[in-house]
This record gives structure tokens, C-alpha cells and sequence, in this order.
């Protein structure tokens, strides 16, 4: 059997996330079901900063590098998650994400993404926000480019 296709695998994969902390186990569970694994060789372009986001990204094993005009903004290791920015304003991908190793992911589409925001959005929506905050602060501060919320 290969990751995660098995449904109590995902359920455990997803436990482990720190972004479903708080979930209940009926709400895991729905996630999880809504979870397609994927698995990511070493050096592929994940997403591509400007492109049309329609995913988002829960990274259970590896890691990757995200870059926004060429500079790097950040790592993303196991536990970490990306692809959240363009599924929440409906805009372009804001960073390029490229794996700098095998990656094991748990892919949700634009659809379940928000479905699985409806569900859980007292335990998720806070800690989601945190991160979307800290990744722009990241990108301007790495790009000297402010922010157009004028915040």
C-alpha cells in the first residue's frame, strides 16, 4: 500500500499537525477523508509564484523552500502546510515552493479546502490566520514590497 492512501493513516498523519490540534476526532476524520496523499520528488516545483492556486498542502514528510521574486522567505518542514493564501483571497500563488527533499503531502482541493474550514473554523481558522500573517510580514521584509492592506 502506498502513503497515505489508507484512511486511518491519514486520520494519524493529520493528528500530528499542529495546525489540527484542538480538532475533535469526528472532525479529523472528516478531514482526512477530504485529504489526497501525494508524494513529491526532491526538486519539483510545488507551486509557482503568479500561477492560479486551486490547492493546499499539508507536508507530512520532507521538506521545501519557498521563494517569492527569486529570495527566500522560509522553509517548510513535516507538520507544516502551504498553498493557504491564494485558496483564502481567491488571488495568484504568492510564492514559488520547491521540495529539497522527497515530500509526503496530504493535498486538499479549493472546495474541500473550505469545506474543512466550515467544519473545524474555531480550532483552525486562528492558528491559519497566525501563520498568513507571519508568511506576508516574511515577504515583505525579504522583498521590501508592503503589503497593499495598508496594515
Amino acid at each position: 500500500m502506498s502513503f497515505g492512501h489508507d484512511l486511518d493513516v491519514r486520520v494519524q498523519l493529520l493528528q500530528g499537525v499542529w495546525l489540527f490540534n484542538g480538532c475533535s476526532a469526528a472532525e479529523i476524520g472528516r478531514i482526512a477523508t477530504l485529504a489526497v496523499p501525494r508524494s513529491i520528488p526532491s526538486g519539483t516545483e510545488v507551486t509557482r509564484e503568479g500561477d492560479p492556486g486551486s490547492e493546499f498542502f499539508v507536508v507530512v514528510e520532507g521538506d521545501a523552500v519557498a521563494s517569492v521574486e527569486g529570495k527566500k522567505v522560509g522553509t517548510i518542514g513535516a507538520g507544516g502546510f502551504f498553498g493557504e493564501m491564494a485558496l483564502i483571497d481567491g488571488a495568484e500563488r504568492v510564492a514559488t515552493v520547491v521540495a529539497t527533499t522527497p515530500m509526503q503531502l496530504l493535498v486538499l482541493s479549493r472546495d474541500d479546502f473550505n469545506e474543512m474550514l466550515a467544519m473545524a473554523m474555531p480550532e483552525v481558522a486562528p492558528k491559519l490566520l497566525a501563520v498568513v500573517g507571519a508568511r506576508m510580514r516574511a515577504i515583505e521584509h525579504s522583498t521590501g514590497v508592503q503589503s497593499t492592506l495598508g496594515l
